[in-house]
């Protein structure tokens, strides 16, 4: 356990901080964020270009340095030293949360284990402002963020979340914006959906309806801008429904080999499972699975 103080002795000490920026709209940069990227020793950037150029708007002087995902491990060791000898370093990725989508948890985590302070500053992010504005329920949610490139893993992905009750939110590419719409609809089924597109920029566009509905139009307009996929929740009824009688065609043999195979379950765990599920003994499924 470690109990951070985020601002005790803060002039003293090295601090990682988590700095957002704009995701189209240059006005969303908070005071405080252009202040902290003012005031670091150094800023740890996805994209050195895209930075300064950021900086050279905001009159930013302070050193820009490459983090990104290609080279996160042996530049991280570098800022956690450089933070422990009592750096400020701000991080930002080209647009948003770092590490939402973005390069920035693995230097997190490793600033944790190092007992290195970080501070996050809240601030611009496709998802939340997405969401708030889809017109479908805003709590709970369960954040995805981009599925897959491969057709069979997105597709078991999907599967995986079809489940979530709450509201899903996804990011998407121009270019694999129609196979994702078609998969879900597919397996998630016809639900309501809203699509957000270039957002805080002046072609912000918000299209909302069912899935049938947004693969028409997918295939009718051109597609432009990154997406944030904003998608109705599993209907709890069907979920709990779907539970109770999944199981009921299989035999006890059957049964156990899905927890297996599918669930990736020990055996030892998959018996358990299968007799919780069929509320009997699991002696009676261990002797049916092994012996019978």
């Amino acid at each position: 356990m470690w109990q951070q103080k985020s601002f005790e002795n803060e002039a003293l000490k090295g601090i990682l901080y988590l700095v957002p920026t704009p995701i189209g709209n240059l006005e969303d940069m908070s005071y405080r964020a252009v202040r902290i990227l003012k005031e670091a020793d150094l800023i740890a950037a996805e994209d050195t270009r895209n930075t300064k150029k950021l900086c050279n708007y905001f009159e930013i002087q302070t050193p820009v340095v490459s983090y990104h995902e290609h080279n996160k491990e042996a530049s991280g060791e570098k800022l956690i030293h450089k933070i422990k000898d009592g750096m400020k370093i701000a991080l930002v990725s080209d647009a948003g949360m770092p590490a939402i989508s973005d390069p920035g948890y693995e230097l997190v985590e490793a600033a944790i284990s190092e007992k290195v302070t970080v501070v996050p500053l809240p601030g611009a992010n496709a998802a939340l402002p997405a969401l708030v504005a889809s017109g479908l329920a805003c709590q709970p949610f369960y954040f995805y963020g981009f599925l897959n490139r491969g057709k069979r893993e997105k597709k078991a992905e999907l599967e995986k979340v079809k489940n979530q009750t709450g509201t899903l939110i996804f990011y998407e590419s121009p270019h694999r914006l129609k196979e994702t719409l078609t998969s879900m609809n597919g397996i998630l089924g016809n639900r309501k959906i809203a699509i957000c597109r270039e957002l805080t920029k002046k072609f912000e566009e918000f299209i909302r309806g069912s899935l049938e509905e947004i693969i028409v139009w997918a295939n009718q307009d051109e597609i432009r801008g990154e997406f944030c996929l904003i998608v109705e929740g599993a209907d709890e009824s069907k979920v709990k429904e779907e539970e109770i009688s999944w199981w009921e065609s299989l035999s006890i043999e059957e049964h156990v080999d899905h927890y297996i195979s599918v669930k990736e379950l020990h055996s030892k765990e998959a018996i358990k499972q299968a007799a919780k599920d069929r509320g009997i003994n699991k002696r009676e499924v261990y002797q049916a699975y092994h012996i019978d």
